[in-house]
């Protein structure tokens, strides 16, 4: 676009509807493309709330997805993940800023330029998008069960709504404001109450030690806001993202969370999603709706009953993790085997199911040789007894949070060749990841939470370089990146991500 721009005209329109989706035909609508550098209009690379109404929002500062009540909940904004995915997206979903400029009415991803970033200490979003030489600036916020935006600019701007919710004008000479949800005192004391909130929330961290570094002490208050956004007030349910397809329970992901949540001083918190995973019966599936309800079309994964019990023991419910999995598992062996793992591929003996289940990995040995020696060492492999199934970074877990200090000279050997072959933005989940070469920041995470454990402060340093380079500039971790350019190619934050985060920080840069 031409950076000589005229001024921006007046266009203030809420326009509400139903968003019809159709099949898969060629009368599909196609998702606009991004600007470059940036993802496409529609993924979500930011969170707004404090566990009530739920929002993401896009890198052009539109409201993508919206859940109540919480981040489990209904969604409000139609935005299939399938649509996505295929790059079908209309151009009227969720909540939208549009412009006049020169007579043609513009949405934010035809502007020149567009920045995001998070008021400090707060999950209130301001996005700033140039059109030439005007400016548009989107403050959102999301407090309780109402959700917020204010939109000003050098002329008048304007916002167009499609959610299945109330929302309201409010009258401002400069800017056009939009009230949805709840009732609420008004847009300008709810952008000041979601902020202060924000802020006494996060003084109640257990910060990380002195030495820690600015850009360590950003990435660890952030990943404790994603986690405030993603865990729902009431119920303690933790979303994986708000993202549909993401926005369910899964018990590692929500245990992940309650575990960081405990180790950075949110105990209350922690208590409560475990407490709701201890209730969800995590046998009956894969994944739980935000009222516990289990989400068909997955059986239970074979990691679940060990990653709950885990973060039973983090949180103080349970004496110990032993003792937890022995009453999660009815007094039998947990049943890990012929089971599904975090890969969510076909069911079978696994690595990381074994790991948190304290069974015997003797099995899933591989023998690891050097380039400068003929002496082998021995790594960990995804499958027993089955080389080819490659070194998976899940042997990370024998190190944190499934200690088993006989393996870590195996977990550690297979941490290094992994790190050793990963790129700028991180590593894959393991050496036989059919996926594509995208790296993605769970592992990324947890392996560098597991070499900073063993005392490879340098390895795990560059993993958390790696985390830097793949975050959004706002902050947010995605499930993954391109592996080229770094940019998100799907939910983002993750949930568990930012939780590995928060537990390697602390182990890098421990408190007292």
């Amino acid at each position: 676009m031409s950076g000589g721009r005229v001024a921006l005209g007046v266009v203030a329109v809420i326009a509400a509807g139903a968003l019809l989706l159709s099949g898969g035909s060629g009368s599909d609508p196609k998702t606009p493309a991004g600007l470059p550098g940036l993802p496409p209009p529609f993924l979500g690379v930011a969170v707004l709330g404090d566990g009530g109404l739920t929002a993401a929002v896009d890198a052009y500062g539109n409201v993508v997805d919206l859940r109540a009540p919480g981040p489990a909940g209904r969604a409000l904004i139609e935005n299939s993940s399938a649509r996505q995915a295929a790059g079908t997206v209309p151009e009227d979903t969720g909540i939208q800023t549009w412009v006049r400029v020169g007579g043609e009415m513009l949405p934010m991803w035809r502007a020149d330029s567009v920045r995001q970033r998070y008021m400090p200490g707060t999950n209130v979003l301001l996005t700033t998008a140039r059109f030439g030489s005007e400016e548009v600036r989107i403050e959102a916020a999301a407090k309780r069960e109402t959700l917020a935006m204010k939109v000003a600019g050098s002329g008048a701007v304007g916002v167009r709504v499609n959610a299945a919710l109330d929302c309201r004008r409010e009258k401002s000479p400069q800017a056009a404001v939009l009230v949805c949800g709840a009732r609420s005192p008004g847009a300008p004391s709810l952008f000041r109450d979601a902020a202060e909130a924000d802020r006494r929330w996060l003084a109640r961290t257990d910060p990380l030690g002195g030495s820690a570094p600015p850009w360590a002490e950003h990435m660890y208050e952030r990943s404790l806001l994603v986690l405030h956004a993603l865990t729902d007030r009431r119920t303690g349910a933790v979303a994986a993202g708000a993202r549909d397809g993401w926005a369910y329970v899964w018990p590692r992901d929500a245990s992940a969370a309650a575990i960081a949540l405990a180790g950075a001083g949110y105990r209350p918190e922690a208590e409560q999603i475990a407490q709701f995973l201890l209730g969800a019966g995590i046998e009956q599936a894969a994944r739980f709706n935000g009222d516990g309800s289990p989400v068909p079309g997955r059986a239970a994964q074979g990691d679940a009953i060990g990653w709950v019990a885990a973060a039973a023991e983090a949180t103080g419910i349970i004496g110990s993790a032993r003792q937890a999995a022995h009453i999660l598992a009815g007094g039998r062996p947990i049943p890990w085997r012929n089971r599904a793992d975090y890969w969510e591929g076909e069911p079978g003996d696994y690595l990381g199911n074994a790991l948190a289940s304290h069974a015997d990995v003797s099995e899933f040995s591989r023998h690891i040789w050097r380039e400068t020696s003929d002496t082998p060492l021995v790594g960990l492999v995804r499958v027993p007894g089955d080389p080819d199934s490659g070194l998976d970074s899940a042997a990370a877990w024998a190190v944190r949070p499934f200690s088993q200090p006989s393996l870590y000279p195996a977990a550690g050997r297979t941490m290094e060749r992994l790190v050793a072959d990963g790129g700028r933005f991180g590593i894959t989940p393991g050496e036989g990841w059919e996926g594509g070469g995208d790296p993605w920041s769970a592992p990324t995470a947890w392996t560098a939470w597991s070499l900073a454990a063993l005392g490879e402060r340098r390895e795990a340093l560059r993993l958390m370089g790696d985390l830097r380079r793949a975050a959004t500039p706002a902050g947010a971790l995605p499930e993954r990146v391109d592996a080229e350019t770094g940019i998100p190619t799907s939910i983002t934050p993750l949930a568990w991500s930012h939780a590995f985060a928060i537990l390697a920080l602390r182990e890098l840069w421990p408190s007292g």
